[in-house]
This record gives structure tokens, C-alpha cells and sequence, in this order.
């Protein structure tokens, strides 16, 4: 590990200050000097990508299976980001270690790297730094603003804006450019600002939405759209898995809105949220409710993994 990875420099320190501290090209910084010249590649065409992550009773989830996740993307997107695997997850987790005095007793970090192709080189230019643009950060868990989900369930949508084709480019990339999700979000948020955007594909096949992939039940089957069309989410596979663990028959297909409103239950999975039930999809609850029981043991499983009951985290910040 050369010295731009060295997690033990002090360069920029802000231990023990009230501002969070991030990675930042090499240095550990505080998160307000942490700035991006505006030539910056990933600024100007989305071209980067990220992972991220999240505490649990402030421990890091599943670091290894995040930064394998990105540097798949990285290698997609013959992006280099000049640091081996393990140097990023030992910068992730010493960027937490020091954050940790700024949470507070059950709240959680979000935590994630960032990485663009750098600064686009033209002539008269002086910036600091050339190369790839490295950020590894934390940011406090919208566990506030996104409880209401928890106590009703999430109410999906889907917009008429389509999802981009994998073979236009693929979704399995997690790159920087999310305008097409965007686009959806935006959509449904002006029809329902409690709505959550889940987009389909062009043959009418659901897809995912902004950091979250969606999951039917049918007869006791759990089914999720394959993974060629999404970008296969850390806690849908961990959704998965337990699932199998229960005895429950899993099964990656295509599921269009008949299968959708035919459901007996329905939930999301996210970085953040884990697992969501789903309240209704355009406004056809599924058959079992929100909280069903697949469901039910599906959160069980999940918070009895983690060693946290995010389900109690997000419903004690309710109004």
C-alpha cells in the first residue's frame, strides 16, 4: 500500500471535531474541504461509480461483498481506482472508526466509495489533482424521513419512463449515471409524494427502482426479476439466501403488473430499508396485506442476521 492509501496518515484529521471526516484523495479530510473541481468527469457525464453500505449497531454490513460489488463495476467500466481491493475496505472501515464518536446511541451511518475517471484534462489547466477522483465517505441513515414506510408500507408506482435496456447499458454497473431512475422517481413523486418508483422494462417486465430491487410472493414462492435487468442488490441476495434458509422456494423470472396484482404480498429490498413490505403496487394492495406472513418471517430472518431490529430503529423516530 503506497503512502496515498495509508490508512494510518493524519493528514487533514478531524478526530474527535463535530464534522464528519471523509477519504479524499489521499488524505482524510473533513467532509467540507472534501472538493471536486468542477471539470471532474463524473460531474460533467456520470462517469464513476460507487457502492454503499450500511452500519448496523454501527458495525460495517457485508464490506467485503460492497467493495467486491464495486470493483466489478470499476472493471466494467475500465476505471482504475489506483488502490487493490483491500486498501479500500481498510480506508471504509478506519472513515467509520473515525465517525464514530458522532453517532448517536441506535442511529447508523450509510457508508460508501465514490470514484470517477478524474478531471478532464484542457489546456490552461492547474488543478491539484489528475487521475481518479477516490471519495469513501459516511453519511447519517434517513431512518426519520423513511419510517412512515415501516408503519403503513411502501406504495409503489411504476412510471411510464422505461428502464434502460441492458443492451443499451447495463444495470448490473453501478456507475454515478442514475438519470434514468431518476427521471421515474420524479414522475411518480408528482402524482404521490409518498409514492416509491419502481420502473419496467421495455416489454413491460418490472425492473427495480432508485437502490431498491422489488420481490412478489405467490403461493409461498419468492420471485424477483432476473438479474440480467437490475443491478443485483447486496440485500436482495441476502434476501435470498434467507428465504432458502426458511425452506422457501426462490425464483428469478420475469413479473409483469398481472403477476403484480395477483400477489399475495410484495416487498422491496434496499441498502437502508433491508426489507420494506409493500402496501400496494398502483394501488392494488396485495391480497395478504402489507405485513404478510412470508414477509413477516422474511424480516424476522433478516433482523435476527444483522444482530439489529431495524424495523424498532426506524419505527421509534415516528412523530
Amino acid at each position: 500500500m503506497d503512502d496515498r492509501t495509508d490508512v494510518r496518515t493524519n493528514q487533514g484529521s478531524t478526530e474527535r471535531s463535530n464534522e464528519r471526516t471523509v477519504w479524499f484523495n489521499g488524505k482524510f479530510v473533513p467532509e467540507s474541504r472534501a472538493l471536486v473541481p468542477y471539470r471532474d468527469r463524473s460531474f460533467l457525464f456520470g462517469d464513476g461509480a460507487f457502492d454503499l453500505t450500511r452500519t448496523f449497531n454501527h458495525r460495517i454490513f457485508k464490506l467485503d461483498e460492497h467493495v467486491d460489488r464495486l470493483y466489478a463495476s470499476l472493471r466494467a467500466l475500465r476505471l482504475d481506482p489506483t488502490m487493490e481491493p483491500e486498501a479500500m475496505k481498510a480506508i471504509t472501515r478506519e472513515v467509520v472508526e473515525r465517525n464514530r464518536h458522532l453517532l448517536a446511541e441506535g442511529e447508523d451511518w450509510w457508508v460508501g466509495q465514490r470514484i470517477s475517471r478524474g478531471v478532464m484534462k484542457v489546456a490552461g489547466d492547474n488543478w491539484d489533482h489528475y487521475g481518479p477522483t477516490v471519495v469513501v465517505e459516511c453519511l447519517p441513515m434517513p431512518v426519520a424521513e423513511r419510517a412512515h414506510l415501516f408503519e403503513s408500507g411502501v406504495q409503489v408506482v411504476t412510471p411510464s419512463v422505461r428502464r434502460t435496456p441492458p443492451e443499451a447499458l447495463t444495470p448490473r454497473t453501478k456507475s454515478h449515471n442514475y438519470l434514468n431512475l431518476i427521471m421515474g422517481d420524479l414522475e411518480v413523486r408528482a402524482q404521490n409524494p409518498d409514492g416509491w418508483a419502481i420502473l419496467l422494462d421495455m416489454q413491460g417486465n418490472f425492473c427495480e427502482g432508485l437502490g431498491s430491487n422489488i420481490f412478489l410472493v405467490r403461493g409461498g414462492e419468492v420471485l424477483t426479476p432476473r438479474a440480467k435487468n437490475v443491478l443485483p442488490g447486496v440485500s436482495r441476495e441476502t434476501a435470498m439466501e434467507l428465504a432458502r434458509g426458511l425452506g422457501l422456494p426462490v425464483r428469478e423470472t420475469d413479473l409483469d403488473l398481472y403477476d403484480a396484482y395477483n400477489a399475495d404480498e410484495a416487498f422491496i429490498t434496499s441498502t437502508s430499508l433491508c426489507i420494506c413490505p409493500v402496501a400496494s403496487i398502483n394501488g392494488v394492495a396485495p391480497a395478504a396485506g402489507a405485513y404478510g406472513p412470508v414477509t413477516r418471517r422474511l424480516i424476522a430472518a433478516y433482523v435476527d442476521f444483522v444482530g439489529c431490529d431495524f424495523v424498532a430503529q426506524y419505527l421509534a423516530k415516528l412523530g
